[in-house]
């Protein structure tokens, strides 16, 4: 029963991050799986299982605050769903041993790329313009594919991509992206069901994941509004790295000593990221404060614009519309 509550527990907080970044739930969650000691494919599996609940309550919540773009939604959910299908029939023919380290491997790389991504700020909202679908279709193909196969991944594929783009508002950005999740979680959890049976999901897993996602789902939709997500990514990116850091040194049994001389590296690196987010953090806010009232409308009325990455440029170019 305590396990069960520690893993709601993690689904909640994994929930919480995945609806103010628009990324983490499914690397977070699975990450912790595996470092607890579950096979590679059913931690993939019951994670995507959960997400199909999560990811239902997380878009009608994003949906209900007006940060979904039913136009995005549209045109990356399908692809993402063939390549998320595609990645759990693959992950679920290979063996456990030979799993391991690629999924670990994956994670690795997804957190790697968090800490970068949120400790330096993103460059100027360009004019908006419609986002084609031979951008968007190998877009959702690549991260559904990416998710399935790593247990995670869709997010922080599709996010960053569509935040670089340029052309459309960072909330809706990551509503869209979290409301396309549910049909690519359900893709993904037939393709597990018909690779792996129904022995392939943990149940008490997918149910505890689920109760917590469900809670924290309507929370964190809005907290997309108000929450540092600089500082949020900077440290969900540092855990990730050092969690799954472990698991490749045991997947090729790395002597002892290089080991504590890897974590002791991975815990400078995120010390020094989490730094310069909070750095980035602080400047952003900063311009903001010094931009002339005509210019940033309703900067003080939302505050999310000055904490996630994209600042006060994304406040300039597209003013709230909600």
């Amino acid at each position: 029963m305590r396990k069960l509550l520690i893993l709601a527990l993690v689904g909640l907080l994994a929930q919480l991050v995945d609806g103010a970044l628009g990324m983490a739930y499914g690397v977070t969650s699975t990450t912790l799986l595996l470092l607890a000691g579950v096979a590679p494919a059913s931690a993939s599996a019951s994670v995507h299982l959960a997400e199909i609940g999560t990811t239902l309550a997380s878009g009608t919540a994003h949906w209900r605050f007006g940060n979904v773009d039913w136009r995005i939604v549209a045109r990356i959910a399908v692809p993402g769903a063939v390549g998320a299908f595609a990645g759990a029939t693959l992950l679920s023919s290979i063996s456990t041993e030979a799993a391991a380290p690629w999924m670990a491997g994956i994670l690795l790389a997804l957190g790697v790329y968090l800490l970068l991504r949120f400790a330096r700020p993103v460059g100027a909202t360009r004019v908006r313009r419609p986002l084609r679908t031979r951008f968007l279709a190998p877009l959702g193909l690549t991260a559904g594919f990416i998710d399935a196969t790593g247990g995670g991944g869709w997010g922080p594929v599709a996010t960053p991509s569509l935040l670089v783009s340029g052309r459309l508002e960072p909330r809706k950005v990551i509503g869209s992206v979290d409301t396309s999740e549910f049909l690519v979680a359900v893709a993904a959890s037939l393709g597990f069901l018909i690779g792996l049976g129904a022995q392939g999901f943990v149940f008490p897993i997918v149910a505890a994941l689920l109760v917590g996602g469900l809670i924290a789902a309507p929370i964190a939709a809005y907290l997309v509004r108000v929450v540092p997500a600089q500082l949020l990514g900077a440290a969900v990116g540092g855990l990730i790295v050092l969690t799954n850091s472990r698991t490749m040194m045991r997947a090729f049994d790395v002597a002892g000593e290089l080991r504590v001389t890897v974590y002791l590296l991975v815990v400078a690196a995120w010390v020094v990221a989490f730094g310069l987010a909070v750095r980035v953090l602080r400047r952003t806010r900063a311009e903001a404060a010094g931009t002339p009232d005509h210019l940033v409308g309703s900067a003080n009325a939302d505050p999310a614009q000055a904490g996630h990455p994209e600042g006060r440029e994304a406040v300039v170019t597209h003013p709230r519309s909600s």
